[in-house]
């Protein structure tokens, strides 16, 4: 059996979808709402080359960097009168020439701009790259840029911004920079996305200060997950280096094959690409999570000519009005391909794009549009007038972690979660442009008010996919359980699935919950849905219909399940809840008697133990007969005998409480442990069923 055959995923190609995105959104245009700005004008050609001397940066790029900063114009042709380079073109002749051991080119391109009747110049850095391999972003041609607010009366900067990788994400960005140090950019890998340097430690990347050491960003800290928010980590992309952040590269394709086997690419190889250790076929071609991926290590630094430090690399300053001319950067669409864990699979085309021209973006001509921090444009406003006051910005934020086993619990019936060196990508369906985690937390901003589709993917791990409903008032959204969400390793996963053609269309909240780690998912349903689980776990899976009425049902899946379970009428109500109770103790009192069983068999072990054990037992039987009863009369449409059934379970299970602590100290203690998460389950659901209005709802 394949792994497609096993998990039965939805492959959805996303990514650069033309209509309302644009190819520009995936080269880090922001696209943030704000009060307008002030006009800008070219500034005199003299004053321009001398800003962007003066500020010109230091590039740090990854030793497994292929793609560096060039000059698109070797590469340019004619299509039906107009200048463009094709994509093509540019990957196979960057190629041909870097073969002579040198990156072919290396140039830099500066437009700077000022804002009328305000003392506020912007000098941009352009980094043109032929191709862009990211595992969420891989595409013909790449454009990056960092601008530089200075203040014309002082000469000092004010702030820097350096692109990120989507529209979707904050940019990097410093606020009050040291005059007297040159801006670093530290590349990532393969992407481009610019990150910050602007610490005592050149090619290193600092989020929060620490010592002697400055923190590269004066981002906004994350907000929307609890147990964060003390923590006050800035946001910034780029997954930049000294953070331990690893995440698979994918090898590009064009119609089904690798890129570099294509006949127009003669001179690309597969070693032109990212290399092979940090590369995977496909996510859901792995049954783990991959290992050993290497940590990130600085290779070639870029410098401008003029500069007297060393380098590895000196490039040009080129004024970006010479490529001005060129009116498309251009390619055939590639695809990236999302795993969704849909109930009735169904399939959804989309395409990546080549990135758009500078020149005809809006932060051309005006470079504060890209400022995406806020608090970064609330600053500016207060000393220029020709900055536009910061909006609310609308934010999904989650934190990826792991499902994994817990030794608290019996053996494969119990979960903890834990934190992930091992990067994932998310996705907003409804507006997709997909994003990576850092420290596996992922932000998407800019986000539409209203209903969305979240879904997370990670190497060797099932896929993740939920509802989230975005306020429009700009506070942010923890997708997941209080802003967690856990994956699973393909190969320790079943999928869960609710509902099926039979079920009718009023279910509308579907919950899992572990017996130890809690509740792992909740979302928002339209009458199925589906999401997979680990097989190490013990679920409670609650559902609720159109009338708020709740359900539940028990779930053990175990390595040696089949593939899926399904619960295929889901039912709520009193007879559900009281359904469920009956399960949960029965499973418990199994568990309790093959214990029993074992100290029975223990000629070492006094009777006292096993009278103990046994009374715990009784105390549960106890239990499941009356929540059997009370389950039949539900469904009898019997109400008070139900209830009185119920009361008669309540008085029961506090019967099991007493039982459970006298015989703990004859208790494995995962099996006690695990028979207290149970009870408080049991009471919880009790109470539930006797609130209940409704007696029996049957899909």
């Amino acid at each position: 059996m394949t792994d497609d055959d096993a998990f039965d995923v939805d492959r959805r190609t996303v990514l650069g979808t033309l209509a309302g995105i644009g190819g520009t959104a995936l080269a880090g245009c922001s696209a943030f709402e704000r009060e307008s700005d002030g006009q800008t004008s070219q500034v005199d050609d003299e004053r321009a080359r001398e800003l962007a001397t003066e500020f010109a940066p230091t590039l740090y790029f990854d030793v497994h960097e292929p793609w560096f900063p060039t000059d698109p114009r070797p590469y340019a042709s004619e299509l039906d009168g107009e200048t463009i380079v094709d994509g093509f073109d540019a990957f196979d002749g960057y190629h041909e020439q870097y073969s002579e051991g040198q990156p072919p080119d290396p140039t830099v391109f500066y437009n700077a701009v000022e804002y009328e009747e305000s003392p506020l110049a912007v000098v941009q850095f352009w980094f043109y790259s032929v191709f862009d391999q990211f595992t969420t972003n891989f595409h013909w041609h790449d454009w990056e840029v960092l601008h530089v607010f200075v203040d014309t009366e002082t000469g000092e900067p004010q702030l820097y911004v350096a692109s990120s990788h989507s529209r979707k994400v904050p940019n990097n960005e410093f606020l009050d920079p040291d005059p007297a140090m040159v801006p670093r950019i530290l590349s990532e890998l393969g992407s481009h996305s610019s990150t910050l340097s602007v610490n005592d430690v050149p090619d290193r990347f600092q989020r929060v200060a620490i010592e002697d050491l400055l923190a590269d960003i004066t981002n906004t800290a994350i907000e929307g997950i609890a147990d964060l928010a003390d923590l006050e980590i800035p946001l910034a992309y780029g997954l930049p280096r000294d953070e331990g952040s690893r995440l698979p590269y994918l090898v590009p394709e064009y119609e089904g094959v690798p890129i570099y086997e294509h006949e127009r690419l003669p001179a690309v190889t597969r070693e032109s690409l990212v290399d092979d250790d940090l590369t995977v076929r496909s996510y859901d071609a792995l049954t783990s999570p991959p290992t050993g991926l290497p940590t990130r290590e600085t290779g070639l630094v870029f410098r401008h000519r003029d500069r007297e430090a060393d380098a590895d690399v000196e490039y040009d300053l080129v004024p970006s009005r010479e490529i001005e001319h060129i009116a498309a950067f251009t390619g055939p669409q590639l695809s990236f391909e999302f795993a969704v864990p849909d109930v009735v699979e169904d399939a959804i085309a989309g395409h990546i794009t080549t990135t758009g021209t500078p020149w005809t973006q809006p932060r051309y001509d005006n470079p504060a549009a890209d400022i995406s921090v806020p608090n970064h444009r609330t600053a500016l406003a207060g000393r220029y007038d020709a900055i536009g006051e910061a909006a609310p910005i609308n934010s999904v934020i989650t934190r990826v972690t792991e499902a994994v086993t817990t030794d608290d619990a019996p053996e494969n019936e119990g979960l903890t979660t834990t934190e992930t060196s091992l990067e994932s990508v998310v996705l907003l369906e409804s507006d997709p442009e997909a994003v990576p985690t850092f420290g596996g937390i992922a932000v998407v901003q800019d986000v539409p008010a209203g209903d969305h589709r979240l879904t997370v993917n990670g190497a060797g791990r099932t896929p993740h996919s939920e509802h989230v409903a975005v306020s429009d008032d700009g506070t942010p959204t923890a997708a997941g359980v209080d802003g967690e969400i856990p994956l699973v390793a393909r190969d320790r996963a079943t999928k869960l699935e609710i509902g099926g053609e039979k079920t009718a269309t009023d279910l509308s909240a579907v919950a899992v919950e572990d017996d130890f780690a809690g509740r792992l998912y909740e979302s928002s349903v339209d009458g199925t849905d589906a999401v997979y689980v680990h097989t190490g776990g013990a679920y409670t899976t609650e559902v609720r219909d159109s009338d708020d009425a709740i359900g539940a049902y028990r779930v053990n899946p175990t390595p040696e399940n089949e593939s899926a379970v399904r619960i295929e009428r889901p039912e709520t109500g009193k007879a559900s809840l009281a359904t469920f109770v009956a399960d949960i103790a029965e499973e418990t009192r199994a568990a309790v008697a093959a214990h029993r069983d074992d100290i029975d068999d223990d000629d070492d072990q006094d009777s006292g133990s096993s009278n103990a054990v046994e009374g715990l037992e009784r105390a549960l039987a106890a239990v499941v007969e009356a929540a059997r009863k009370a389950a039949e009369r539900a469904r009898d449409s019997e109400r008070d005998t139900a209830d009185k059934q119920l009361t008669t379970v309540a008085e029961r299970l506090q019967r099991v409480e007493q039982r459970l602590t006298e015989a703990r100290s004859d208790l494995s203690e995962p099996l006690s442990n695990a028979a207290q998460n149970r009870i408080e389950q049991a009471d919880r659901r009790t109470e539930q069923a006797r609130n209940a209005d409704k007696l029996s709802s049957v899909r």
